[in-house]
């Protein structure tokens, strides 16, 4: 996976780095001076809503934060390949459908309790039952009420855990490795459960190099380094107690002022940075961008509702709106316009043949939407058929960042040159989800960070926790079936390339860019790394002074 590494005074020169845990302003270091805080700025103005619980939330804001606090079974290399971390070891049945680990003995929770085998199952039945909710966990796992291939857990003996399957399933170590199926400790899933969405110290308790001391909802989180941390992933650059003793997270919503306080000096690095932003920081300030695998920045349409029921019209509506030009001038160079429904950077499965599959045709969408019979226009010059004007509501989830709306702005004003009304509604979480849960509205975005082209199941899959189509598509859900159970490489990128080439036929999501997390950092800051989603580890940061 790319990262990129560069100087905001020269923002569009962006120089390649090897490999996928950059080191930033020189190789970690193994301890801190007494006392030493390193602070971090975030967006996170939903993490406050419920997102706090691991098992529960879908949000990369929650992955972000909670990662300094929850552990995971193994650690995922930037090859792809898998390194020991809570399990000392594993092995994986002949049929595929059984995964057995060998447990670290010497592991404890922030609140005493030990890490055992024990500790394993309660969590993962935790994600599974039906009061937790989850979506993203489960689906990480394997589990659905219906059609899932996740079984059960068991205890084999204190630090010996099987996992079962009901078929093979090839994402599972993928899965483990990520901090959604990370570990509460068993005492809080007895006593506190309840008030694991609200999360707070004594309620969010892991593992982990940090524990949360301190939690003002919308404002702060304060994590004090785990004075017993020493089971850091195997081939970790730090071993031992984290490198800072203290790491605070501000959340600061507004762009500006996250930048504002960077350069201030109030933060020591901040996360989610545009483009824009990385340009403006000024000297002083290193930005580190990683391209990101999984689903690309998409719309994604509702083909049961509305006017999208009608393929010619999704075809349209994709040639519709001039990307390429968009993406150049909001982005400057920066994201690449998409072409697949997978990043280029998502291991064993892009599918290159679809690039310049659909440049902007006003022409031919004109004729498509003529094929479809909307040949008459109303007062306002948007096309109408049988009384109807061609209409389609874009909800989006608050806030919008500057840089989408600017894009929605350009797609907008684009379609309605060929007569498509495109009405855009940014809403408040409740409000989106009144819509987004029983699927009334055309069309949605977001885009899905993910090592793994199974990312495609949640968001095609009949049943998926993210897929918008509530159209039943059996043959494509065989495809997704099919990759999961196959362990074979060749096999699995055969098949996810055939996946993609059934939505770029279909137009059921539509690629807009290839995101990167971008992150800026004063320059004295040393030690930070990056995992394969971009996302910033302060395990072994310290601020020099």
């Amino acid at each position: 996976m790319p990262i990129l590494r560069f100087r905001p005074a020269r923002v569009g020169i962006l120089a390649a780095v090897a490999t996928a845990s950059l080191l930033l302003a020189g190789c970690a270091t193994t301890g801190a001076s007494d006392e030493s805080t390193i602070t971090f700025g975030i967006e996170g103005a939903n993490l406050s809503d419920g997102h706090m619980d691991i098992h529960s939330t879908q949000l990369d804001v929650s992955s972000l934060v909670l990662r300094n606090t929850f552990d995971s079974l193994v650690a995922q290399n930037p090859d792809g390949s898998f390194a020991p971390w809570l399990a000392k070891s594993w092995e994986i049945s002949d049929d595929g459908l059984q995964y057995t680990f060998t447990l670290r003995e010497d592991v404890t929770f922030h609140d005493g309790e030990p890490f055992n085998a024990e500790a394993v199952k309660a969590n993962f039945d935790h994600v599974v039952a039906d009061e937790t909710a989850s979506a993203q966990a489960a689906s990480l796992i394997g589990y659905a009420k219906e059609g899932g291939y996740y079984v059960d857990t068991e205890v084999v003996d204190e630090f010996t855990v099987r996992v079962n399957f009901s078929q093979p399933y090839a994402p599972f170590l993928q899965g483990v490795s990520l901090p959604q199926l990370g570990f509460y400790s068993p005492k809080v899933l007895d006593e506190a459960q309840d008030e694991l969405r609200a999360g707070g110290p004594d309620v969010t308790v892991g593992t982990g190099p940090f524990i949360l001391t301190e939690f003002t909802p919308a404002q702060e989180l304060v994590f004090e380094a785990n004075p017993d941390y020493n089971w850091a992933p195997e081939g970790s650059e730090h071993q031992g107690k984290a490198a800072s003793d203290r790491l605070v997270i501000r959340i600061l919503p507004e762009q500006s002022t996250r930048a504002g306080a960077l350069t201030s000096g109030e933060v020591d690095v901040i996360a989610d940075v545009t483009p824009t932003m990385a340009g403006q920081i000024g000297d002083g300030f290193e930005t580190t961008s990683v391209e990101l695998p999984g689903i690309p920045y998409s719309l994604y349409i509702n083909e049961a509702n509305g006017v999208f029921a009608d393929q010619k019209v999704r075809e349209a509506f994709r040639i519709g709106f001039d990307l390429d030009a968009a993406i150049e001038n909001i982005y400057g160079g920066q994201f690449d316009r998409a072409w697949s429904v997978l990043a280029p950077t998502t291991p064993n499965s892009y599918d290159a043949s679809l690039e310049e599959s659909w440049p902007f045709d006003a022409e031919k969408a004109n004729q498509l939407l003529d094929e479809a019979g909307w040949t008459e226009r109303d007062a306002e010059g948007y096309r109408v058929k049988d009384g109807q004007r061609l209409s389609a509501q874009w909800i989006a989830w608050t806030p919008v960042p500057d840089d989408k709306a600017a894009l929605g702005d350009v797609i907008q004003s684009d379609l309605r040159e060929i007569g498509f009304e495109i009405v855009r509604e940014a809403l408040e979480p409740a409000q989106y989800n009144e819509l987004y849960g029983p699927r009334t509205f055309d069309i949605t975005d977001w885009g899905f960070s993910s090592p793994d082209a199974d990312v495609l199941r949640s968001h095609l899959h009949t049943g998926g926790f993210q897929t918008v189509s509530t159209v039943t598509k059996p043959e494509l859900d065989a495809k997704l079936d099919a990759a999961v159970s196959t362990s074979d490489p060749a096999e699995r990128e055969a098949l996810y390339q055939e996946i993609q080439q059934w939505n770029n036929e279909q137009v059921l999501i539509v690629p807009l860019y290839v995101p990167s997390e971008i992150t800026a950092a004063n320059e004295k800051v040393s030690g930070l790394t990056f995992d394969l989603y971009g996302r910033a580890s302060f395990y072994g940061a310290t601020v020099e002074g």
